[in-house]
């Protein structure tokens, strides 16, 4: 799956590569801005009955394991944007949804210190209930990590008194293992139900008494079981809802060996959030309302649409029918066998069984009304779906599909094993896309492209369509075997995308986006927050935190460090076609990766693969190197690099560092690259006494960073001021990165950095001119949200200074060449967010000639959103953007103009457009994160951003589960420029109220971090900042 939005106005951060309506209430004594100007209408209050609630009495309770309940009377925390007139209070208890287990709690005016005496009393209360525990623990039959313990008055399902459910873990039992599944759906968009009918041929691995899976919202009306060719009988079926798991106990065992059926009939809502099978609508081209059904499965979420062994591991094959009525057409993952006209008017569509095993979460379906392009590719019909008014769009897709088809089956020596493959763009779908075996669904913008596209939107849709493409052997044809292991999908899917468009569309240029990349994850990681590779996750919300940088980036990060240090070109990749081929149709771990690698070196001189690679998948971070150098002698050092300080307990980390460096002798070409393994604390090598200077991470091909020592960081600004070229424009911009980290680690000092970046005047490239003016903007950001109006004046001088005469240099017409597309859109962004005059004044003249040609006039696609935004700093041309935006087609475009309209200054409009965001009023939700991010880059605008994610965090749960990519993004947006106590104090309090999951979640650990970071930053440099600028 790739959550990631190349369309992103943040591009290269996290990541693209993660998921999904109350009214704003006003309260008496506050004014509501966005109920002041008929411009912006209001919408009607969510129905609570709209919410799907589920009554208590058909609850399976466990002791330990009981509901929570929120008291709903409590008052909520002062918020910021309330300072501002805003207020997004939603104080209607019944809007609340009591059965959610992660609702927000009301807090105390303060965060207040708890006394002496509660502090003791607290404690022995933990005592009392740990030794209880024990006690309960040691009992005769109560095992909670087998059979639970019984409770008086618990529930089954099916209302039977005192019924225990037979299992106490998240992962499912391994004595039984599923081997087909035949799915029969019925929706109905009248009533946005569904029926289905689920039949699962398994084999006994184990005897057991049990069969344990999963199942989610599903009304189970009738089940029957047989056991080899015996007959069918009723069986009951016991459901435990907070895991989602559902049993069906045996007084007589079953043996390994035996064969059986279990067969289920149910009913259930279509889901109104982004997962599972959920519905979803547009407006086509005449006004009208269209319907459709899609399917989210990954991570958890096949479990809402069928009862079955919902973890990778449990692979089948799958035959799936739909019943559908005549105006419709659905596409699953396998070709359509026949369509058979049924007694009820409708018609059942059944497709053949899948001809591989596979993953639940790789199922998917869709039911709507499409139209495609099509072509054979190998003997594969590949496919390009999109609703009818949209097929002009598909094109681009398909042609880029076809050749990375092509490629992939070349270069794995593995052909892509299906019949078909199907490419469909969504009008309401979250991730950015999803890589179902055969039936790969995306956003619009994911995939569809104007015949005006610039090559950087070519680029984006080319990275997504190549993800997905790598997904159908990383990932569907071998699979992790849990959700610990994902880097192994996701990780590889990612460093195939770059590296795939590199050879067969070289002139998309993706290198400059693959190092932007690897900067953002370098930064992501070096937090206390981030999180191994691969780690041990269990629950539901852990599940959800792994789709993140590390995963995705930083696995491809270490697999092109991994690529670059062995010898040759073909290593590397014999070392995958032997996972592929030994691992095909099976579920791996970390290790089966590293040890086929390892089997297929042809080097005895190289480091062991396997012992190599544990050290970047097993530990958190990355290293510092530091260099120095006496004579001819230079001496290496590694620590961890770490912005918060936790020696306890990461004194002993140690990498296996491949340390690549060219010298002033040879600096540019691969022949110069030198290379030197650091696997202790420190190390030597020698160098010609003549050497001057020394660059190492050549390329930044290493996850890693250097500290140079003053006297090697004044040696290599020296060397940039006489001949910035001397070094690679990707070493140019890794001395611009390291050097910025250096600074917020405390181990270089601004006036370092601010003497590095003086060569910037004579900069050709945009990696390096990127990486400098996004480390500023960071900077600039955090000052103007302090409202140091004098730094803030500075600091503009001082930007305009350096970068003026880059800015100057742009031109405002069609421009061919991808990175000088990318160049101009970071230095025109940047002088028009800091007022400079040519700037707005020919963005400004763009957009009037644009709105007065009634969109004859083209706009270059990269220039789009610095034109879209400074129209939105107009009243006028804020209400033509919206106009625009209404009646838009192009989706690359539509986003372009929506993050234009969301980088206003108007409170107000922010006000307005948060609330249509939430209730997906002309702003489709899966655009609120957007939305969110735009409007924090705005003087007031996080404030205003944070408190309405506070005060509608209920809601915003319900439709993005927690830990999903959108959540984590929201929180990232809205608190990574506060540098203030009084923001960390807020923020800290808020999470605290959380239930069950607050400051627990990894993103709102992060968000604390990244504060006190910014806050620390601030004391230390601020003076000095003061003086130097």
């Amino acid at each position: 799956m790739d959550p990631f939005d190349y369309n992103s106005s943040e591009r290269a951060t996290l990541p693209r590569n993660m998921i999904e309506n109350t009214m704003f209430e006003e309260e008496p004594d506050v004014v509501d801005l966005a109920r002041d100007s008929a411009a912006y209408p209001t919408f009607p209050a969510l129905d609570p009955d709209e919410t799907a609630y589920e009554p208590r009495s058909s609850r399976l309770l466990v002791r330990g394991l009981g509901e929570n309940d929120v008291d709903d009377d409590d008052e909520d925390c002062e918020s910021s944007a309330r300072l501002l007139g805003m207020s997004f209070m939603n104080r209607s208890a019944s809007q609340r949804s009591n059965a959610s287990i992660h609702v927000r709690q009301s807090l105390p005016r303060s965060c207040s210190p708890p006394s002496a005496r509660t502090t003791v009393v607290c404690v022995l209360f933990l005592v009392i209930v740990a030794s209880m525990t024990m006690v309960l623990y040691f009992l005769p039959g109560c095992n909670f990590t087998k059979m639970g313990c019984p409770k008086q008055g618990n529930k089954t399902s099916n209302g039977t008194d005192g019924e225990l459910f037979p299992w106490a873990q998240y992962q499912l039992p391994r004595s039984v293992r599923p081997l087909s599944y035949d799915l029969t759906f019925t929706p109905d968009f009248s009533t946005m139900d569904f029926s289905g009918h689920t039949v699962i041929n398994m084999f006994v691995l184990h005897n057991t008494k049990r069969i344990v899976l999963h199942s989610a919202h599903l009304n189970i009306s009738k089940a029957t079981f047989k056991l080899g060719d015996g007959e069918a009988s009723d069986v009951t079926i016991l459901e435990y809802l907070p895991r989602e798991q559902i049993a069906v106990k045996f007084s007589e065992e079953l043996k390994a060996g035996q064969r059986c059926v279990l067969t289920l009939d149910y009913a259930a809502s279509l889901s109104h959030t982004y997962d599972g099978f959920y519905n979803s609508s547009y407006t086509d081209q005449h006004g009208n309302k269209r319907v459709l059904a899609a399917t989210q499965f990954e991570p958890l979420y096949a479990r809402k649409a069928f009862p079955c062994f919902d973890e990778p591991s449990f692979k089948a094959t799958f035959l799936v029918k739909i019943n559908r009525k005549p105006e419709y057409m659905t596409l699953s993952n396998m070709p359509q066998l026949h369509s058979t006209q049924l007694a009820s008017g409708l018609v059942q569509d059944e497709f053949a069984k899948t001809s591989v095993n596979m993953s639940t979460y790789l199922v998917a379906f869709v039911v709507g009304n499409f139209t495609s392009v099509s072509k054979n590719v190998s003997d594969i019909l590949v496919s390009v779906y999109s609703v009818p008014e949209k097929k002009a769009h598909t094109n681009y897709a398909l042609d880029t599909a076809s050749k990375l088809l092509e490629f992939y089956n070349g270069y794995f020596e593995i052909n892509y094993p299906l019949q078909k493959l199907d490419l469909v763009a969504v009008p309401d779908f979250l991730a950015g896309a999803m890589e179902n075996w055969g039936l790969i669904t995306f956003r619009e913008t994911g995939l569809l492209l104007g015949g005006h596209s610039s090559l950087l939107q070519k680029q984006s849709v080319a990275a997504i369509i190549a993800h997905e493409l790598a997904h159908q052997w990383f990932g569907n044809l071998v699979t992790m075997s849990w959700w610990s292991d994902l880097w192994l999908n996701e990780g590889f899917a990612t460093f195939m995308e770059f590296m795939s468009v590199q050879r067969v569309l070289p002139e998309l240029d993706m290198s400059n986006l693959f190092l932007a990349m690897r900067f953002r994850t370098l930064d992501r990681d070096a937090l206390n927050s981030s999180h191994a590779v691969s780690t041990e996750v269990s629950t539901p919300e852990q599940v959800q935190e792994m789709f993140d940088s590390v995963s995705y980036q930083k696995g491809a990060s270490i697999l092109l460090m991994l690529n670059t240090s062995l010898p040759g070109d073909q290593q590397f990749r014999k070392g995958i076609i032997q996972y592929l081929k030994q691992f095909a149709g099976l579920n791996t771990d970390t290790d089966d990766l590293w040890n086929s690698l390892t089997e297929v070196e042809v080097s005895s001189q190289h480091p062991n693969v396997s012992e190599m690679m544990r050290s970047w998948t097993s530990q958190k971070g990355f290293p510092l190197v530091t260099v120095s150098r006496t004579g001819d002698v230079v001496n290496l050092k590694q620590e961890i690099f770490q912005l918060t300080s936790d020696n306890s307990k990461h004194s002993s980390s140690l990498w296996n560092i491949p340390v690549t460096y060219v010298n002033d002798s040879c600096s540019l070409g691969p022949e110069c690259k030198q290379l030197f393994v650091l696997n202790t604390q420190s190390g030597t090598f020698k160098v010609a006494e003549t050497v001057k200077w020394l660059k190492l991470n050549y390329r930044s091909t290493g996850f890693y960073i250097v500290d140079y020592g003053e006297e090697g960081w004044a040696a290599l600004t020296d060397a940039m001021t006489k001949n910035f070229q001397v070094l690679t424009q990707e070493d140019r911009a890794s001395l611009i990165h390291n050097i910025f980290a250096l600074s917020r680690l405390g181990r270089v000092s601004f006036r370092q950095v601010l003497n590095l970046l003086k060569y910037m005047p004579n900069e050709t490239e945009s990696s390096p001119v990127r990486e400098a003016l996004l480390q500023l903007q960071n900077i600039y950001q955090m000052l103007q949200k302090r409202y140091k109006e004098g730094l803030v004046s500075r600091m503009k001088a001082h930007i305009l200074k350096d970068f003026g005469v880059l800015m100057d240099k742009q031109t405002w017409t069609k421009e061919e060449s991808i990175s000088k597309q990318d160049l101009r859109s970071a230095l025109l962004e940047m002088a028009c967010h800091l007022g400079q005059e040519k700037c707005t004044q020919q963005a400004t003249a763009m957009f009037k000639q644009y709105v007065a040609s009634n969109g004859t006039s083209m706009i270059p696609g990269d220039l789009q959103r610095v034109v879209f935004t400074v129209a939105a700093q107009s009243n006028e041309d804020w209400e033509s953007l919206l106009t625009l935006y209404h009646y838009a087609t192009y989706d690359s475009e539509k986003q372009k103009l929506l993050e234009g309209l969301a980088s206003t200054q108007d409170t107000q409009k922010m006000v307005w457009l948060l609330n249509a965001g939430l209730n997906s009023n002309m702003i489709q939700i899966q655009n609120l994160p957007l939305v969110v991010h735009r409007i924090c880059q705005g003087l007031a605008g996080n404030l205003i951003a944070w408190d309405f994610i506070q005060e509608n965090w209920n809601r915003l749960t319900q439709t993005f589960p927690v830990g999903s990519y959108a959540l984590q993004s929201l929180v990232k947006s809205t608190t990574s420029h506060f540098s203030e106590q009084s923001h960390l104090n807020q923020v800290q309090c808020f999470f605290a109220s959380l239930s069950e999951r607050g400051s627990q979640m990894r993103s709102a650990q992060e968000a604390l971090e990244t504060i006190r970071l910014n806050q620390s930053w601030m004391e230390k440099n601020l003076p000095s900042l003061d003086k130097w600028l």
